[in-house]
């Protein structure tokens, strides 16, 4: 049976989500007692250098100080350690794209793969231990990934679809069937074409919906995770998030990239995500189209993605550190 024909309701419970934000929120805060910020400043590189030519879209970070990122080019998966700066590939790409990706508690690397599907990483190993076709709608765009302890969430930018991976109680990963579409609907207007829509995913701060940033109308949706019914989040009078990518929340705080504007928009939210305060503008002069973000020690981390740079096999890349 095609996958986006298959009926299903995952199990998302608000405990389950409040789980996966908490974890989220530790990568933040972990360490933080006992560690002052000027101290963490002195022994953590601001810049960390990747391969030439890796072009870089996702990061996610866990497993210690390590961030873990995805190539665009030929999809292998760099592991940097924030400590030193240094790295090295964990895993050689399958010659097709690595988008956003994220790392559960089980050291499983969640990747997108753009017109791929989809693909589970041993990130011990490198070893791929899942693939997944999560449509055979075209076009389609595998972009971002969210993570509960039940659920791996995708986002479509060319298709009007969130695709879940139902896991076993103990994690166990679904057979290649078991993939699910949910239609999105409600407050959702999909831009025809090869536009990015859908793009970056989180959870609300209660657990109780997903957080869906519509990129290219500037929208941030909250998604009903059973029905896909969407509703505007009403964020008062901020400017529209255009360009919007990657999403992270911490406990009420949602940092939203955007990647072309060079930026962090900072949102503190209802505790059900369906409305938000606009709270601060994060910029540093080298970002150079950041695209996704990730959090350790109070610090954030964003892969410079440098889209109006023409890639070249000797174009340079980095992940820059901010502060929160």
């Amino acid at each position: 049976m095609a996958p986006e024909h298959r009926s299903f309701a995952p199990q998302l419970t608000r405990r389950r989500l409040l789980a996966a934000g908490a974890a989220t929120a530790g990568a933040v805060l972990a360490g933080s007692a006992g560690t002052s910020a000027a101290a963490a400043e002195k022994t953590r590189p601001a810049v960390i250098h990747l391969p030439n030519g890796f072009r870089p879209e996702g990061i996610t970070i866990g497993g210690g100080p390590y961030a873990y990122l995805g190539s665009l080019g030929d999809g292998s998966i760099y592991r940097a350690d924030l400590r030193t700066g240094e790295g090295s590939i964990i895993s050689t790409g399958p010659s097709t794209p690595s988008v956003g990706l994220k790392l559960d508690h089980r050291g499983r690397l969640f990747v997108a793969g753009r017109g791929q599907g989809a693909r589970v990483v041993d990130a011990r190993t490198g070893e791929i231990l899942a693939s997944y076709v999560l449509t055979t709608a075209t076009p389609t765009f595998a972009n971002d990934v969210f993570l509960t302890p039940r659920t791996a969430w995708f986002t479509d930018s060319y298709q009007p679809a969130l695709y879940a991976l139902p896991l076993g109680r103990h994690g166990e990963l679904p057979d290649a069937q078991d993939v699910v579409r949910i239609t999105l609907g409600g407050d959702w207007s999909q831009v025809a074409g090869e536009v990015v829509n859908a793009n970056g995913i989180t959870g609300t701060p209660d657990g109780s919906a997903l957080l869906v940033v519509q990129s290219g109308v500037g929208g941030l949706h909250r998604v009903h995770p059973r029905t896909g019914v969407t509703q505007r989040v009403d964020l008062a009078d901020a400017a529209p998030l255009t360009n919007g990518d990657g999403l992270l929340l911490v406990g009420r705080t949602l940092y939203v990239v955007q990647n072309r504007q060079n930026a962090i928009d900072v949102f503190k939210l209802a505790a059900d995500g369906r409305s938000g305060v606009f709270q601060r503008r994060i910029t540093d002069p080298l970002f150079d189209v950041p695209t996704t973000v990730a959090a350790y020690r109070g610090r954030l981390y964003l892969p410079n993605a440098r889209f109006t740079t023409s890639p070249t096999p000797e174009t340079t890349y980095d992940v820059i550190s901010v502060p929160v």
